[in-house]
């Protein structure tokens, strides 16, 4: 018998408050996807290096595809997909066969905020020959993988509602561009958008040239789901792009919400050779904690991809607070907000008259809501954060790396206008702010010329932008510089032209 060995990061403990209910249908053919390490033992690509280049220097080794195509064979996997630049393989079979490759049972679990969902405990095996070409085994496991982070409230007289362009233009965005000539990318895990709504948005906000939306299905497709499901994520997304970066392209990847879903979303997205975007947004997430180690790392690599292929990530950094929508009383960060190859989004509350500021503060509702930040307890201090003075997370008293690096308006309070399946509604949350920096790049990529890719050197090195002081967000709060709430600040549109420049 050949040795077997674990996949390192692979353990998943058991779920807490998952009732096992039985095994999972032996015959039933499910799909996951294996990630790879790239080749070149691990080196850097150069900033900025183009598509195929990447592919065929930093991508997967083909030796290490060949060796998995081997491996599925043996245990009788079909090989759906392979990509060296995505360094991805995507397997189907049966999940007896599946199980066995991958040294693991699957069972069916109950739980009372999740549902019904396929899942495992413990770590993942294989061959020794193999386990050197694999990084990580997604999709084994299908429970939620992410929450997307809006938030709206009932609409009352004292709330301010913005039209996104509003917003850009009291932050100062750099008003003689519109994005012409790039593609944003978007993420969606669920949910849709119907075209009617956005043109009837478009006309309604007075955006001109009207944006232009595609679909791309990743596993799933553009399926709305009404406004009490993901439509409201989705729309939001797409409106506050569209409205700020009306000349650029927009098209939404929509994936199933599990780990490899997720996961080849962004990858399709980043290595997309088609529509080539220059900055992705990505509005949903989930406490770090809920990741396994594995996951973490194949994401993080995916985003240290998109960096040195100049594309731009930015997340938003979730809208419970501190605990980040963890119940144990300590502080999480959201992930993949974490991971220090994007640029978090935090959340402010915008107050303004007459197209001028008045106060903004940190977002922290008195009726639940309120911006994520905080220390990470699995990603390392990065060195653009390492005279900021980012304090030891509260609970380990570990150094890490510190959420976010920005924010803007996020406070449903005053929020955003948008239209979701003919319905008129102010809705706030992270959500907005990661695409509303996504416009903003989106733009200054437009002005300059050319992707300003990885940006938090950059900002950091630039100093604070509108600097937030007051507020919390519960185990942190806001003070002069950097902070675990509102990052180096909210959006100043000449100060980030200037250090991108």
């Amino acid at each position: 018998m050949t040795p077997r060995t674990l996949i390192p990061g692979s353990e998943r403990p058991a779920l807490q408050d998952a009732k096992p209910v039985g095994p999972a249908d032996p015959d039933r053919r499910i799909q996951v996807t294996v990630t790879l390490p790239r080749r070149a033992n691990g080196a850097k690509a150069p900033n900025g290096v183009d598509r195929a280049t990447f592919a065929e220097h930093y991508g997967a080794d083909p030796a290490d595809i060949e060796r998995l195509e081997e491996f599925a064979a043996e245990h009788d996997l079909e090989v759906v997909e392979a990509s060296a630049e995505r360094r991805t393989l995507i397997l189907s079979g049966r999940i007896a066969d599946i199980a066995a490759a991958f040294g693991t049972d699957l069972s069916l679990y109950e739980h009372p905020q999740l549902g019904t969902f396929r899942g495992r405990v413990g770590a993942l095996t294989v061959p020794q020959t193999v386990a050197p070409a694999i990084e990580s085994v997604l999709g084994l496991d299908d429970r939620p993988a992410a929450i997307p982070h809006f938030r709206h409230i009932e609409p009352h007289a004292s709330q301010t509602a913005y039209r996104p362009q509003d917003v850009a233009a009291l932050y100062g965005f750099p008003a003689d561009t519109n994005g012409a000539g790039e593609t944003v990318a978007i993420i969606e895990l669920g949910g849709g958008f119907k075209q009617a709504d956005l043109t009837t948005y478009w006309t309604e906000m007075g955006v001109s040239p009207k944006p232009k939306v595609v679909a791309v299905p990743v596993g799933a497709g553009n399926v709305p789901d009404g406004p009490q499901g993901a439509d409201g994520e989705v729309m939001l997304d797409i409106e506050v792009v569209g409205a700020v970066a009306p000349g650029a392209r927009i098209a939404v990847y929509f994936a199933p919400n599990t780990t490899a879903g997720f996961l080849n979303a962004i990858t399709t997205a980043v290595h997309d050779r088609a529509r080539r975007p220059s900055v992705v947004s990505i509005s949903w997430g989930q406490a770090e904690e809920h990741w396994t180690a594995q996951a973490r790392t194949a994401y993080n690599s995916a985003f240290q991809d998109a960096a040195e292929l100049g594309v731009t990530i930015c997340v938003a950094s979730g809208d419970d607070g501190s605990r980040d929508n963890v119940n144990d009383n300590q502080a999480h960060v959201d992930f993949p907000a974490a991971s220090p190859w994007v640029l978090a989004c935090g959340g402010t509350r915008l107050d303004s008259k007459d197209g001028k500021i008045l106060a903004e503060v940190t977002w922290h509702e008195a009726t639940g809501g309120a911006t994520g930040g905080g220390v990470s307890r699995f990603f390392q201090v990065p060195a653009y954060q390492g005279a900021v003075n980012v304090p030891k997370q509260v609970n380990t008293k570990k150094p890490g790396r510190g959420v976010p690096d920005v924010a803007g308006d996020a406070d449903p309070q005053t929020g955003y206008r948008v239209r979701v399946d003919g319905q008129e509604m102010v809705i706030g949350g992270t959500s907005a702010v990661a695409p509303l920096y996504a416009a903003l790049i989106a733009r200054i990529n437009g002005k300059l010329g050319r992707n300003v890719g990885f940006v938090n050197t950059k900002l950091y090195a630039g100093g604070v932008l509108r600097d937030i002081t007051v507020g919390d967000n519960g185990a942190y709060h806001a003070a002069a510089g950097w902070d675990a709430c509102t990052g180096l600040g909210s959006a100043d549109g000449g100060k980030v032209l200037a250090a991108l420049e």
